[in-house]
């Protein structure tokens, strides 16, 4: 497993009550992809959505939001914790 944080842009700005319902939505999904959407961060004047997710790959993470709301992300980047 690799950790990876995805990045979202919605245009017009997002509500972090939408976002909310996304994540659960995410988390009903994951366990049959593998995946587990650890954190989320909201900028909702911005539209920006940032994801952290423990995936075997980037694709399975992208599939669970697909599948999940269908609000794939813009970006996803693989990412090392840092102490």
């Amino acid at each position: 497993m690799a950790l990876f944080m995805d990045v979202h842009h919605m245009e017009g700005g997002v509500a972090v009550g939408d976002v909310a319902k996304a994540h659960m939505a995410d988390l009903q999904e994951q366990d049959s992809h593998g995946v587990n959407y650890l954190k989320y961060w909201v900028n909702e004047a911005e539209g920006k959505i940032f994801c952290l997710v423990d995936a075997p790959d980037a694709e399975a993470a992208n599939t669970v939001h697909r599948e999940a709301h269908g609000l794939v992300a813009d970006e996803i980047y693989e990412v090392s914790e840092g102490v």
